[in-house]
């Protein structure tokens, strides 16, 4: 009696990490991912070149 409730339970953990992982997959699609980190890129690349043109416009003001 036991041993059947061991493994009835330990299948059930079984099956229900077995579609986590697959709800997972359906719920973050690598698309999205993707586009997501294509957007933080741009973000940072935009935050960048404006470092730049600050630290370029503070270098005139002091040549002047």
């Amino acid at each position: 009696m036991k041993n059947t409730l061991f493994y009835s339970s330990f299948v059930a953990l079984i099956s229900l990490l077995l579609s986590a992982c697959v709800t997972i997959n359906i719920y973050f699609p690598a698309a999205a991912a993707e586009q997501a980190a294509d957007k933080i890129i741009q973000k940072v690349w935009q935050l960048e070149s404006l470092e730049e043109t600050e630290q370029k416009e503070d270098g005139q003001m002091d040549s002047k």
